[in-house]
Formats: C-alpha cells, structure tokens, sequence
C-alpha cells in the first residue's frame, strides 16, 4: 500500500516552487513567461569568487569536509560578524551548513520540542512554518500587515508568548515584504525577550547587504540576549551564490553542538568547493556586493513607481531585499471571462496565464491579500512585466 508518513503528510509543497515549475512548463511550450517568483540575484558569481572554486579543484579540495565546515571558513565568518556587525563569535559557535534554509530548518530541529509554540511573525518566508511542523512544533502566526509596514509590534509579540513559547523566528530584510527592523525596533523586541527567558531566537539575516536605509541591525546586538539569539545567514543572496549552498548560524556552543550532531547523520559537511569559494567572498573585496545591492536598489525604486500606477494595487516601499508585496484584495471578486479572483493564488494564477508573469500568490506567506514579486530580474524584465500587468487587470471586471 503505498502510504506516506503523516510527518511528510503534514507538510505542504513550497509555493515559489511550485510556482516557478508551472512557469517554466509554460516557456517550454514556447510562452514568453518572465519569471519574478524566485528570490533568486540574476546576476553572475563575482569572478574572483568563481577563481577560488576552480583553484580550489585543482588543488584537490574534493574530500568529506568537517561536519561543521572546514576551520578557515569559519574563522573568516567569525571576522565578518566581528568586522560588519560588531558581534564576537568563536569558530566553535560558528556550523556550516547547505544554504541558510538547511540552517533555520537544523535550529528549529534542535531546539523544538513536540508540543513547543514558535513565534512566526507573517508574512513569512514559505518554509518556516513547515519546519516547525516538521520538528513537531506549533506555529503561531502574528499577523502583520501593511498597514504596519509588515513588521510586528513589541505588543504583538508580547501577546503571543506563552509557557510553551520556545522560539521567535525573525526575518530582517525579510522575504516577502522587504521590510527592514531598525535597531530601535529590534531593541524594543529585545525588551519582551529578555522578560521571557525560556525564549529563543532565530535571526534570518540571509538579506543583510541587500538594505536601502543604510547599516544593518542585528538582534544579536543585545548583549543581554545573545545567549539566546542564533544568527543565520549565508552567501545566496549578497553574493549571487544561490547553487553554491552554503549558510551558516552562529550562536550559543550547546545549540552548535546540536546542529552539528544533527547535520552529521543526514548531510555531513557541505560541498569542499563551495565552503572555498565561500570563503573567498567572505575574504575578498566586497565591492561586488555593493554593486549589486545599487542595482537592486534602482530596480525597487522602477518596480514601486511602476506599481503604485497600476490602479487597485496598494503598495509600500520596502527597505531592503528584492521584494515587493503589494496588497491586490481590491481585486477579489472581479472576472475575466469565465476566470474569477476569488484569492491571491487565482491572482497570481491569473497574471501567470493572461499576463504571463509568474508571482507567488500571497497566502502562501501568511497574508492572502497580497502577492509577491521579486524584482531580482533586469530593468527591461520588470518594465515588461508591470506593463503585462496593468494590462491583464485592467481587463478584469465587477
């Protein structure tokens, strides 16, 4: 019979994902589809990182690395959170893993219980509530709209906590929204932590260079509670290292202990090759990391110009990675043809086969009235895109 396990059951299958699968199947037909449903830079590997992997095959780097990842690498990790965010780490608080989501995904597993809450403001990344449920956890989901600009208050999260709380999972630039906290803003959330001390936090950083409002904050900073504070972060994003797969956390020695011991029995050590390239974008000049976040810091300033004149589209600025979240509810209920938007996944369902631009309808981040569009593309793709898309609404109808 064949039956899958109720673990696997539980869990849902990522929308970006499979968003981006029904978008290419449609370019496969020949459809001029352009894709902004993948947070992924469309930008090359800086090259002096690209000479680093290939030296580092010729110099034979092709055996199991450390589990936690080779020393070197997490001494240069420990410099950049000394050197960009004033943090200080120790290489035995630093585990190296395969992309910062097999990061969050090992924390979660090491620190939740069955039972356990963990604090998900939303909108959320897509997979942080399936890693929860996977450890056995609950989430519980503050809702945070754009009326706030996407970022909880410390009064929401005061209000969710309870004596199951065991983590808070914070996202800062966040994915969807691209809302920012500000150190203000984290203080303030560090002044309810600290009054709850069977709480901890995972800090998703994995945005952290690509920011418009200058200096990034970490909650790390508290020095009063970055004894619970695990910071992931990565080289995906401020790199354009998406297929590399390399994150990494830093945090307390117990819970790299853990991480560790877990990551030894499904993975082991990441990719020899990828932890040296990784190592030189950490060494190495970091002006291609800035070149890019200009980049995307233009096509932000294109994509919210261009959406803020699409009529029935409400749309913040956001301050930091390659997102824009729009509210499109006003939306709901209109038709086109025998096609109604009853929800935000018809929305995008609908901008995918009458506008041929692939987005990612917004419950699957936890708020359903908005959609989500990465503008990680060229300035030609998104003009293109919102031009499809001012089209194709204003076709629809009461």
């Amino acid at each position: 019979m064949e039956k899958l396990s109720d673990r696997i059951n539980r869990l849902s299958t990522s929308a970006t994902l499979a968003m981006s699968q029904k978008s290419g199947e449609l370019k496969a037909q020949g459809i001029d589809i352009i894709n902004m449903s993948v947070g992924e830079p469309d930008f090359n590997t800086p090259d002096h990182i690209k000479a680093a992997a290939i030296q580092a095959v010729e110099d034979n780097w092709s055996r199991y690395s450390p589990v936690a990842g080779y020393p070197a690498l997490r001494e240069a990790i420990v410099n950049k959170l000394k050197t960009e965010n004033g943090l200080d780490y120790t290489a035995a608080q630093i585990s190296v893993s395969n992309g910062a989501k097999q990061s969050v995904c090992n924390t979660v597993m090491t620190l939740v219980n069955d039972g356990d809450e963990v604090i998900i403001p939303a909108p959320y990344w897509v997979s942080y509530t399936d890693m929860v449920k996977l450890a056995g956890g609950t989430p519980v989901i503050i809702r945070a709209g754009i009326e706030q600009n996407f970022k909880m208050t410390p009064e929401q999260l005061e209000a969710a906590i309870t004596p199951k709380t065991r983590a808070l999972i914070l996202c800062s630039p966040s994915n969807p929204t691209g809302s920012v906290y500000s150190a203000e803003e984290l203080e303030a959330l560090a002044e309810v932590l600290l009054r709850h001390e069977q709480v901890y936090v995972i800090a998703d950083e994995i945005y952290e260079h690509i920011n418009y409002v200058g200096r990034h904050a970490s909650i790390a900073s508290n020095a009063a509670l970055k004894p619970r504070v695990v910071v992931v972060n990565g080289v995906s994003k401020a790199y354009a290292m998406t297929g590399w797969r390399i994150g990494f956390i830093a945090g307390p020695e117990w819970i790299v202990k853990g991480c560790n011991k877990l990551q030894g029995q499904y993975t082991s050590g990441p990719c020899s090759v990828s932890q040296k390239a990784a190592e030189a974008a950490y060494t190495g000049s970091q002006q291609c990391v800035e070149d890019m976040r200009l980049a995307f810091e233009r096509r932000r300033n294109l994509i919210v110009r261009l959406a803020r004149e699409i009529p029935g589209l409400e749309v913040n600025e956001p301050d930091g990675a390659f997102y824009l979240f729009p509210k499109c509810s006003s939306y709901f209920g209109k038709r086109c043809g025998d096609k109604v938007i009853a929800n935000s996944m018809d929305f995008a369902m609908y901008l995918l086969e009458e506008a041929h631009v692939a987005t990612v309808g917004g419950d699957a981040f936890g708020d359903p009235d908005c959609f989500r569009m990465s503008y990680a593309t060229s300035d030609e793709n998104i003009e293109e895109a919102m031009r499809r898309i001012k089209a194709a609404l204003a076709r629809l109808v009461d």
